[in-house]
């Protein structure tokens, strides 16, 4: 193994583990899962069949991630977060088979306690604030927060929040990098 798994962990068969992975007490590794490379899953996470995760994805304990969900590189999953994966859920009706697709892109975080309702792609760097619902896509370095998941900024690639100037330009403090703002649409110049 070139991974590490606590013995309290349950991996299942068919998956793909990538090197330097961590996977803490508790979690459960459904079938035919990739996680990536120098990912770590903290305790008492659900990873559903055939979810994929990206290189050095973070999951905080007690997340479940969806049959239907990808994480791409460098995504962080907040504490107790879950995903959806069925629009209309009914415990008397079985809906195996049609899980809706929910794609998290590069470099997104997803706060504590927040919701992804399926189907709703969260752009790349995007930063969805602790206890919000997702209903809707959500652009590129986005901020979104509350219930519904309402729009108030933009974030840098290291999580600061961007001001942008009258020509729309803004420079992270700490990375020193410049976004343009046009068309409400953010990107890194």
């Amino acid at each position: 193994m070139n991974y590490f798994a606590h013995e309290s962990a349950v991996i299942d068969e068919g998956c793909t583990i990538g090197e330097g992975t961590k996977i803490w007490h508790f979690s459960h590794i459904m079938p035919n899962c990739t996680l990536g490379k120098q990912c770590n899953i903290g305790q008492n996470v659900v990873v559903s069949p055939e979810v994929k995760l990206g290189d050095n994805v973070k999951v905080q304990n007690n997340v479940s991630i969806y049959s239907g969900v990808e994480c791409e590189d460098d995504v962080f999953l907040g504490p107790s977060m879950v995903f959806t994966n069925i629009v209309n859920p009914r415990s008397a009706v079985v809906r195996r088979g049609q899980y809706s697709k929910t794609l998290v892109k590069k470099g997104a975080s997803i706060g504590a306690n927040a919701t992804i309702v399926c189907g709703h792609d969260i752009g790349e760097y995007a930063f969805i604030g602790a206890g919000a619902v997702v209903t809707k896509e959500i652009k590129p370095y986005a901020l979104v927060v509350g219930n519904p998941a309402k729009q108030i900024g933009w974030m840098s690639e290291y999580g600061h929040r961007l001001e942008f100037d009258e020509s729309g330009i803004a420079e992270c403090p700490e990375g020193r990098e410049k976004y343009k703002l046009e068309n409400d649409r953010v990107e890194k110049i």
